[in-house]
């Protein structure tokens, strides 16, 4: 490999003087540039790039992993009916989504930095919780939480996952679940007040602190967040070495790379990107469904509030661990693979569920609680490592916004139609459906295969040299 002597100054990055860098491309087109270290741009380590993302998205985790304790207390304070407080909890889900793909969009072609991404993020999803708090008109409320506070909540998660993915292009999965876990686990001191603290008598002071709460820690986090120059590679790292050899190759053989970059239209008809994205609307609706309902459940079978909370504890906890187990896992056993086994996990969990409740047992109820935490969560960087598997990196932010768009739709039926099938079917049937939804995802994942590889594996395109 011969170097591109493009050892020349950033004109976009004032201080960036004496900082020579080459750029080297693949067989497969992806361009790598070398020569800078995380510290030449940051002053310090890339890993705060980790941490701060992990913090936000904690912050912001309260909108969907605790809003279900607290939809009792809402349905008295505002009188709204539970139709109404699952619906607006579906927009938010749908505006959540919706707005990945065009932030993305706008971060590449500069017209939104990251910065200032979470800084309206952040003014948004306080705005979100004024409005939970001050509009007893339903409509309202979902104007102003479920849209401008799903919304500014998309903001944010989209930066922080796309920050992460930036700063850690070749270890991108472990950082990526870590950081995509917080959006779970960051939940659960609010489900607890939700559920302890949290009353008809004090719930404006609550809820506006906690817009307040948000907007002080993302808004923190974001004045330390800066992108790296566009394709940029550690400086300790060979990107001519880094993909096929050492500790690398069982991950090179169960998970081959793209054999060419697809763009948006070009994964489309290969079929296999309209799969994943059926597949995500399917296990997200099952996901958000156990978030909405778990709770509300476990008081119909008679379970004291602190199984309640607990078991909704338990699945945020597990949820985000879940996220970053399964990097590890789709390593040793393919992407595949680990996404069909997640798929079915979570399936099972839902019939798991029926079964400790007819039988009335909390130990059973809170093991089901465990494995819906695990398999509701973990699909979600399974999706987001399988997309550039299968389609390249080059298109990956574009790519990958089509596929999490299913949860567009996974918001609708998982809380406002699952609602809808409680009513008219009870909490059991509702979570046999939920189940048996789950097992139909699981068999459109298994129907997924690489888009121009037919058989045996191949191994890591060598290196050209760029120019």
């Amino acid at each position: 490999m011969t170097a591109d002597p493009v050892a020349q100054n950033d004109p976009a990055r004032p201080g960036a003087a004496n900082r020579p860098y080459r750029e080297v491309t693949d067989a497969h087109g992806r361009v790598y540039r070398v020569g800078e270290t995380d510290r030449d741009i940051l002053g310090h380590s890339r890993k705060l790039m980790v941490y701060l993302p992990w913090i936000a998205m904690m912050a912001i985790s309260v909108f969907e992993y605790a809003y279900g304790s607290a939809e009792d207390t809402l349905s008295h304070a505002h009188g709204w009916t539970q139709s109404n407080t699952f619906w607006i909890l579906s927009v938010w889900v749908f505006f959540q989504a919706g707005i990945a793909f065009p932030a993305g969009w706008l971060r590449e072609k500069g017209i939104l930095t990251a910065r200032k991404a979470m800084y309206i993020g952040s003014v948004m999803c306080f705005l979100g919780f004024i409005a939970l708090s001050h509009m007893s008109n339903v409509w309202l409320a979902i104007l102003g939480f479920g849209v401008v506070g799903g919304l500014g909540a998309g903001l944010v998660y989209a930066t922080c996952i796309n920050m992460v993915g930036k700063w850690f292009p070749e270890r991108r999965g472990a950082r990526t679940g870590f950081v995509n876990g917080g959006f779970a686990y960051g939940s659960l001191p609010f489900i607890f007040i939700f559920n302890y603290g949290f009353d008809t008598a004090n719930y404006h002071r609550v809820l506006d602190l906690i817009g307040c709460y948000i907007v002080i820690v993302v808004f923190g986090c974001a004045f330390f967040f800066k992108d790296p120059p566009k394709n940029w590679w550690p400086a300790d790292v060979d990107p001519s070495t880094f993909s096929g050899s050492g500790k690398n190759a069982t991950s090179l053989a169960k998970n081959p790379p793209a054999v060419r970059q697809y763009t948006p239209k070009e994964a489309i008809r290969t079929g296999m990107l309209p799969l994943m994205w059926i597949s995500v609307v399917l296990t997200a609706g099952v996901s958000i469904f156990g978030i909405s309902f778990q709770v509300d459940f476990a008081k119909e079978v008679g379970f004291g509030p602190l199984v309640a909370a607990s078991s909704m504890g338990v699945m945020a906890v597990i949820n985000g661990i879940g996220r970053g187990v399964v990097g590890w896992l789709s390593d040793k056993w393919g992407r595949k693979s680990t996404l069909v086994f997640v798929i079915v996990v979570l399936g099972l969990a839902q019939f798991g569920v029926i079964w400790a409740g007819d039988v009335k047992s909390e130990w059973l109820f809170l093991f089901f609680a465990f494995l819906s935490g695990f398999g509701g969560g973990a699909f979600y960087p399974l999706f987001a490592a399988l997309t550039p598997d299968y389609f390249g990196e080059n298109y990956n932010a574009t790519n990958y916004g089509l596929v999490y768009s299913g949860k567009l739709i996974s918001g609708l039926f998982g809380g406002g139609l699952g609602s809808m099938v409680v009513a008219a079917w009870g909490y059991n049937g509702a979570y046999a459906l939920a189940g048996g939804v789950s097992m139909v995802a699981a068999a459109i994942a298994l129907l997924l295969r690489q888009p121009g590889r037919t058989a045996g594996v191949t191994t890591a395109p060598e290196p050209q040299a760029a120019g």
